[in-house]
């Protein structure tokens, strides 16, 4: 008989995760464990210590902000104009569903962004946050799950949504990636359709949220990338993908960067399954060539 280590446990999960995706009765757990909120291996006595202590600390950190928070209003220009963008990106959100059903506790929501702003000091507020807290806050009950799911899915994908980290190399590396698989789309890429690839960033800071059609579809992404399966930096993949949706029109029309930032921007109400095997198999075909250094060392 043939047992599994804990590694290969945990492999396993993670590839079925992967492969199937999660049903949506098991998402809330299994997006805890995805994230490093739980560890795999821990029994159910730890999970309910963990949330306990996760709570005790989310806690303490609103108690610590409510404490600095005016000498952050005098000190701290920064602060207030941060505040405000988030108190004006939230009214924007729709907060109902098509019933008229309340969706989301907007107040609740202006203060995990304000706190995990004054707490993490890598990942800076940046307008499309507040769309991706609330995708957190649809899917668990407490605000403490929801500032630490946000927190962990930062960093369990190496803060590649974060302008002044991770979506510039983003940008470098699926230049780098047209380049080499593409040649043909690259070099027009080059010349009238230049500015084309660096308008795409939103891509990378929504965590191409805006691009489905249901928010199952946009967990199911972000739950392959939590995986790191099949490869590290998978967002990447994703945008070649999207890219290569409209190349065809791009080349037949010889477009402009602007006409395909718009062609770009027209891409909506994408399956998530598609898209994901799309990517999958721009990767099958990478890692059959001599792959320049710089890509192998940002994806593999």
């Amino acid at each position: 008989m043939t047992t599994l280590s804990p590694e290969n446990s945990l492999s396993a999960r993670q590839s079925a995760s992967f492969i199937l995706g999660l049903h949506p009765t098991v998402r809330t757990e299994a997006w805890k464990f995805l994230t490093g909120y739980y560890s795999w291996q821990s029994s159910q006595d730890e999970r309910l210590t963990v949330d306990s202590t996760r709570r005790k600390n989310y806690e303490a950190l609103c108690q610590m902000y409510q404490k600095i928070q005016p000498l952050l209003e005098n000190l701290h220009r920064n602060f207030i104009e941060t505040r405000n963008s988030i108190t004006y990106d939230i009214k924007k959100l729709y907060d109902k569903d098509p019933l008229g059903n309340v969706l989301l506790d907007k107040k609740r929501l202006e203060k995990i962004l304000l706190l995990s702003y004054v707490c993490n000091t890598q990942a800076e507020y940046q307008q499309g946050f507040h769309e991706m807290v609330m995708i957190f806050q649809l899917m668990v009950e407490h605000d403490h799950e929801t500032f630490w799911l946000f927190q962990f899915f930062l960093q369990k994908t190496e803060h590649s949504c974060v302008i002044n980290i991770g979506v510039g190399k983003n940008l470098d590396m699926l230049n780098t990636l047209i380049n080499f698989l593409d040649p043909v789309f690259a070099e027009h890429l080059k010349g009238k359709g230049a500015g084309a690839v660096p308008s795409l960033f939103p891509w990378f800071c929504l965590c191409f949220q805006r691009a489905f059609k249901t928010f199952d579809d946009v967990w199911r992404l972000w739950e392959v990338l939590l995986t790191g399966k099949p490869c590290r930096n998978f967002q990447v993949l994703v945008a070649y993908s999207m890219l290569q949706m409209v190349r065809q029109q791009v080349l037949q029309e010889s477009m402009t960067g602007d006409d395909i930032l718009l062609a770009c921007n027209n891409l909506i109400d994408l399956d998530a399954d598609e898209l994901i095997s799309a990517a999958c198999i721009v990767y099958a075909e990478l890692i059959q060539k001599d792959v320049p250094q710089s890509l192998k060392d940002f994806f593999l």
